[in-house]
């Protein structure tokens, strides 16, 4: 597949950034690895993650969803007894709880993603309007992943000045240190026993250390490789109540090869909650005054299940949260990505 970029692919990152907690951190933590996955047909996509939380560090928290264009969605989330760390190699580079397994294989270059498990039985409407379904079927599913990375890690706050200022200061809170980046990947997926291949795109993250909740209000994260190789990420904020700066990120590779920083000029805002076929169109501007228009629309959305798990005493008006996957058109050219936004229930009128 043409765009796959064969140097260093690093970023100028030490390859021990790659690497997972092996020891309990102190309190506060997290160590959190997680992959958005898009077919490239568009015929389902996933998102797989692993979070482990110093409080509970015997049992890592998990999930994980398959996603399916006709509406289908397989879910699980809960935690499983965490598994070593220590790879072929004898360095931390497997985060595995349960049934569910990454492992770095090459640092910022090869990882893969193994599971197989029970999962619940549900849809994209029944996870809208019930994120606290309870689970009526299960469903017997097992997938070997192999991500290839297609392009150099982006740390948040290093494409402009003023999402720099902006990461430094509370508003950098709500993210922690992390850094993600874009692949292409192989795998076979099997449901009740049929088993089918696949190829498919991606973004990987890896999230490290503290992370703030209070305050947060929202937000637009959007990112997808092109089969050229073209591609895009960014990560916005809304606007602030008070007026003052509100982080906004962006960048491109165009077809030149180079990474270079952009600012939201148009974004899609969470204001409804759909199960697929959303217009998410966006425009960005690069800092050498390039505008560039990328069209979307989603073919599989749901509603994040986070909510279960948080207090009784958090804020009523919290941002409810919608993670989908799009097809994204750049100058003719399409392909598959993720989208994640959220809003407070106030400003979508629910």
């Amino acid at each position: 597949m043409a765009g796959i970029t064969t140097g260093d692919l690093s970023g100028g990152l030490a390859a021990e950034r790659e690497y997972v907690l092996d020891a309990r951190p102190e309190d506060g933590v997290r160590d959190a690895v997680n992959v958005w996955i898009e077919e490239e047909s568009g015929a389902f996509a996933t998102r797989v993650g692993i979070e482990a939380v110093a409080e509970q560090w015997d049992r890592h928290e998990m999930w994980l969803d398959v996603a399916f264009a006709d509406g289908r969605l397989y879910s699980r989330r809960g935690d499983g007894e965490t598994q070593p760390a220590a790879g072929p190699g004898g360095k931390p580079t497997v985060r595995a709880t349960g049934p569910l397994r990454f492992e770095c294989v090459e640092p910022f270059r090869r990882w893969t993603v193994t599971f197989k498990g029970q999962v619940a039985v549900t849809s994209a409407r029944e996870i809208m309007e019930n994120p606290d379904f309870r689970v009526k079927a299960w469903a017997d599913i097992a997938f070997f992943i192999q991500m290839d990375m297609a392009a150099p890690p982006w740390q948040p706050g290093t494409m402009t000045p003023e999402a720099a200022a902006a990461m430094a200061g509370k508003q950098g809170q709500f993210m922690s240190p992390r850094y993600e980046q874009l692949f292409r990947c192989t795998g076979s997926l099997t449901i009740d026993g049929e088993t089918r291949t696949f190829a498919a795109n991606g973004l990987r993250i890896r999230r490290t250390g503290f992370r703030a909740f209070a305050g947060f209000s929202g937000h637009c994260w959007m990112s997808a490789v092109f089969p050229s190789g073209r591609a895009f990420g960014l990560n916005a904020y809304p606007p602030r109540d008070d007026g003052e700066p509100t982080y906004a990120e962006a960048w491109v590779i165009d077809s030149d090869g180079r990474r270079i920083g952009a600012r939201p000029v148009e974004l899609p805002w969470l204001r409804k909650l759909v199960t697929g076929g959303e217009p998410v169109p966006l425009v960005l501007e690069t800092l050498e005054g390039k505008r560039i228009a990328i069209d979307g629309v989603t073919f599989a959305n749901t509603r994040s299940r986070g909510g279960h798990v948080l207090p009784p005493d958090w804020p009523k008006d919290w941002p409810i949260v919608q993670q989908s996957h799009a097809f994204y058109t750049w100058d003719g050219e399409r392909t598959t990505g993720m989208i994640e936004r959220s809003s407070k229930p106030s400003v979508m009128g629910l």
